[in-house]
């Protein structure tokens, strides 16, 4: 069975990435987001399939370098201790390490630009369209943003 790592920010992107949760089902499935109390029920359901990061924000960037760097450590762990087939998210700063690791060991990353940008690219998205073996858009507009991308529509 494949494994596969769905992982993502809290909030929206968060929102996004659990519309995809019917796939969870077909493959062994780990779940990783932040740290913040609105996930906390998502530990009690995925159990031992739910890691988490710290939650940073750039808000305060100071503090954020350390959260971020502690991420990135973080996320390779992860990544060691999961061995996955696939990352698949919906962005944003929280999953550029895993994805980036992903691809170093040149596993497949799926990213899904989030539905909030129907014109713009977040900044995620333009570091991880590069190494992404499908990168999937959802508004039609973002093709002209990201001309190899896939339209998938909307995600809700």
């Amino acid at each position: 069975m494949k494994k596969v790592i769905f992982i993502s920010s809290t909030g929206g992107h968060l929102t996004e990435l659990m519309q995809l949760a019917p796939m969870f089902d077909g493959v062994d499935a780990t779940l990783i987001t932040e740290n913040t109390a609105s996930n906390s029920s998502l530990k009690d359901k995925y159990g031992s399939k739910f890691h988490t990061l710290v939650y940073g924000t750039k808000q305060h960037l100071f503090s954020y370098l350390f959260i971020f760097a502690f991420n990135i450590l973080k996320s390779f762990v992860l990544f060691i201790k999961i061995r996955p087939d696939y990352i698949i998210t919906t962005g944003t700063h929280t999953a550029v390490p895993m994805c980036k690791i992903a691809h170093l060991f040149k596993k497949k990353v799926i990213y899904i630009e989030t539905f909030a940008n129907s014109k713009t690219p977040t900044q995620a998205g333009q570091m991880i369209y590069p190494i992404a073996d499908l990168f999937i858009v959802q508004w039609e507009s973002m093709l002209e943003v990201y001309p190899k991308a896939v339209y998938g529509g909307w995600i809700f």
